[in-house]
């Protein structure tokens, strides 16, 4: 009896941390950039089809950012500095938007100085970046 009493004591303590325990674990590199590419797609997706900001963001060409196309440096400078070139009041001073400017920005340093040796670009194709449905 007090050998289950021992065991039932330890499933209830160890359950708790081993479902906790990926929790702990902090994001490498790698998929820090995975996750602040897909939130920086998903947002520009959004502000081109939200109605406050549509119009002022029809001319922006669609983001899409692959972490394995060695083009997506250069997509990532580009569309910085066509977000920085907004001069329509809506988007230029909407919150939002600048935090889509600000996240990139983050992101390409991120990739560009602190993830340098574990990112690896598998394929160097620009134009698939610019393909609908490709990521």
């Amino acid at each position: 009896m007090a050998s289950f009493r021992g065991l039932l004591l330890f499933v209830l303590v160890a359950a708790p941390l081993t479902d906790a325990s990926p929790s702990f674990i902090p994001p490498t590199c790698y998929s820090k950039v995975l996750s602040m590419a897909r939130e920086a797609t998903q947002w520009a997706a959004y502000f081109k089809n939200h109605y406050e900001t549509s119009q002022c963001m029809a001319h922006m060409p669609d983001l899409r950012l692959d972490v394995h196309n060695a083009c997506v440096m250069y997509k990532m400078r580009t569309y910085i500095s066509l977000l920085e070139g907004v001069r329509d009041r809506r988007c230029a001073y909407t919150r939002d938007v600048r935090r889509l400017g600000y996240t990139l920005r983050q992101l390409f340093i991120i990739m560009s100085e602190k993830c340098h040796g574990d990112l690896v670009f598998t394929i160097y194709d620009c134009a698939a970046l610019e393909r609908p449905g490709y990521y």
